[in-house]
């Protein structure tokens, strides 16, 4: 499962770009929601979705790669004084599933499985949701249930679905 999101140029269009960039292992995708940003207010709303991938040769190593692939293909500049500042195009790997359809757990400096903060971000949470009702997040629950939680219902009452701007993809 990935999120991705812009908040910086053609938002839309950086989105289509790294749905097409990930090319045939495209599942599915969520509707676009319009968030505000998190972390760093101090910048422009956010487009988000969440994206369905699947290759079973791909290790979790290869998500992150391609993740980068896709935002360096926008053009995306990373500002290490502004983690959470705007960007052309974020791509995150949220969570991995091996072939028999089991969580992969990976925690080093440069990839952590499942996304450590995933569970507290409504912009992840609830693009997920759209391809996956019954979805999970490997040691944190149900999706559902995570949104429930009282801390995000700031950030959840915030997003505004954009049904003018679907992803396309060959399925």
């Amino acid at each position: 499962m990935l999120s991705i999101g812009s908040n910086l140029g053609d938002r839309y269009q950086h989105l289509q770009l790294a749905v097409r960039l990930l090319g045939e292992s495209v599942v599915l995708v969520s509707g676009i929601y319009e968030t505000p940003p998190w972390g760093d207010t101090d910048q422009p709303a956010y487009l988000n979705a969440a994206v369905l991938a699947v290759d079973p040769a791909a290790a979790p190593r290869d998500w992150l790669d391609r993740a980068r692939a896709c935002e360096t293909a926008a053009g995306r500049v990373r500002d290490p004084e502004r983690r959470f500042g705007p960007r052309t195009l974020d791509v995150d790997v949220i969570a991995v599933w091996d072939a028999d359809d089991q969580p992969v757990l990976v925690d080093d400096a440069e990839l952590t499985l499942p996304h450590p903060r995933a569970h507290q971000r409504a912009f992840v949470l609830r693009p997920w949701i759209d391809i996956q009702p019954y979805g999970r997040l490997p040691g944190h629950g149900w999706l559902t249930d995570l949104l429930n939680d009282p801390a995000l219902a700031a950030d959840l009452a915030g997003m505004t679905p954009r049904p003018d701007l679907p992803l396309e993809f060959k399925a």
